[in-house]
């Protein structure tokens, strides 16, 4: 049984510079609950026991020396396609990569800020699904309850942050890749402005539409740690001018115009909204309304924007194949999808990223008339591990698509987004809603965010850990 949770971040910065704790200390403690819940959760891919004590040592000097920094000695973990220096980054891939030769621009900018890179997480292969498994790794599991998936892309960081493991984690957000295990896991899950955490050394990764963000167990969290991570590598091609996320956590946003938008946008396959979801997010919807803000119904014009989606997707697939050091090692669904990319490199490509400033002036015309849109992240609970492992191409997306439905189209348009819990279903499997604004908006959801938090308190709610078989349920404590 796990004995003890990660504290948040906003309490082990506190508690490290009034002397509580040290670094070593919280180290420790993480590296524990890390190493009982591998069987089960199976959260990591790497874990940098030595090197992270050693940091929290060199972090525990700077401490007592007086030294301040945003998260200095604070444990967080990073997803496993982000470098960091002598670690390989697998992506989720079988085969032998080599040790990065330097951090990634995110994650030099948490050392900057302090933080002890305590290990990689899981992702399923070069983050295309909404699960994490794959025979490099394993199966990774949901800690509220581990016979389903946590979600993906980034499912091991949000099983290690929903299992208290470590108080926050970087994600990537590709297709909803941190929005959408940050709804199946009770987390806050925020995929901030293109370009506003760097995803250098790619500097446009998956073609543009995927960006790095944060999960975390409340709003002030998730905002801490997007501002410590936030920054730009000179070579960028995206350099959003730089703002600061925390300090909209406990601002007044006024009363607000919110769009709830229940539609799927156009997808090749049919998506329905389950109705206990939609439940969910209609009751987070009258939340908003007695907090004196206008909500009513209406959905963003999207049109046939997953026309311009696919190209983008299956182009970066095959920009990362290029780099695996053995691609008979890749899944055959990576393999096809890296193949369709190719043929789709030239002027289907280019015809996709031209649309992208047409859609941007079309779905940022309904903003006139709202201030947010308040949508479901999800059209369906987490699945069962193995549900979608070891289907087909088709047949997985197929899959996908009518789980995940309303995430991808803000990665095309690379505004913000943020997920909220709301609530739970059947077997207390948590589901999320999205909070979605235009460009820049960041302050403006994290603020409504924190409104809603304080209200419903979802962060006082964990899974309760089980030392039974990996199938064993986690029920909510």
């Amino acid at each position: 049984m796990m004995t003890d949770r990660a504290t948040g971040l906003s309490e082990s910065v506190r508690a490290l510079a009034a002397g509580e704790v040290t670094s070593r200390t919280l180290v420790e403690r993480a590296l524990t609950r890390i190493e009982a819940t591998q069987p089960t959760l199976n959260a990591f891919r790497v874990v940098r026991a030595e090197a992270a004590l050693a940091e929290a040592e060199a972090a525990d000097r700077e401490l007592a020396a007086g030294a301040r920094r945003p998260l200095l000695g604070v444990p967080v973990a990073v997803k496993d396609d982000m470098d960091v220096a002598g670690e390989p980054t697998a992506f989720g891939c079988r085969g032998d990569f080599p040790p990065a030769a330097e951090d990634g621009e995110a994650v030099r900018r948490l050392r900057a800020a302090g933080a002890v890179i305590i290990g990689k997480t899981n992702t399923c292969e070069l983050g295309q699904w909404p699960f994490t498994e794959g025979p490099a790794f394993g199966e990774t599991r949901n800690p509220w309850h581990t016979g389903h998936t946590p979600g993906g892309s980034s499912g091991g960081s949000a099983s290690a942050v929903a299992g208290g493991l470590v108080p926050a984690a970087l994600g990537s957000d590709g297709a909803g890749s941190v929005r959408i295990p940050a709804s199946w896991t009770h987390l806050i899950g925020i995929k901030p402005q293109r370009g506003r955490i760097s995803t250098w050394p790619r500097g446009e990764s998956f073609q543009g539409i995927t960006v790095n963000g944060t999960l975390a167990r409340t709003v002030a969290d998730a905002a801490l740690l997007l501002d410590a991570a936030a920054g730009n590598h000179d070579r960028d091609p995206h350099r959003p001018a730089p703002l600061t996320v925390s300090d909209a956590v406990g601002r007044d946003p006024g009363r607000l115009r919110i769009a709830l938008s229940l539609k799927p946008p156009f997808t090749a396959v049919p998506a329905r909204l389950r109705p206990e979801i939609r439940a969910r997010i209609v009751e987070l919807a009258e939340k908003l309304a007695g907090l004196g803000h206008t909500v009513e119904e209406a959905d963003p014009p999207y049109g046939q924007i997953g026309l311009t989606f696919v190209p983008r997707a299956t182009v970066g697939i095959s920009e990362w194949v290029r780099d695996a050091p053995d691609p008979a090692l890749l899944d055959p669904r990576t393999r096809d999808a890296a193949r369709l990319g190719r043929l789709l490199s030239g002027a289907p490509l280019r015809a996709a990223r031209r649309a992208e400033e047409v859609l941007r002036r079309r779905i940022g015309a309904f903003f006139s008339s709202y201030d947010v849109i308040l949508a479901p992240t999800t059209a369906a609970p987490p699945p069962e591990i193995g549900a979608l492992r070891k289907l087909g191409g088709f047949a997985t997306d197929r899959a996908m698509i009518a789980a995940c439905p309303y995430a991808w189209p803000w990665n095309v348009l690379g505004w913000p987004g943020v997920n909220v819990p709301a609530g739970f279903v059947a077997d207390g499997l948590p589901v999320g809603a999205q909070l979605l604004g235009p460009a820049h908006s960041e302050p403006l959801l994290v603020c409504v965010a924190a409104q809603l938090e304080e209200e419903l308190r979802w962060f006082e709610k964990w899974p309760r850990q089980t030392d039974g078989p990996a199938t064993a349920a986690a029920r909510c404590a």
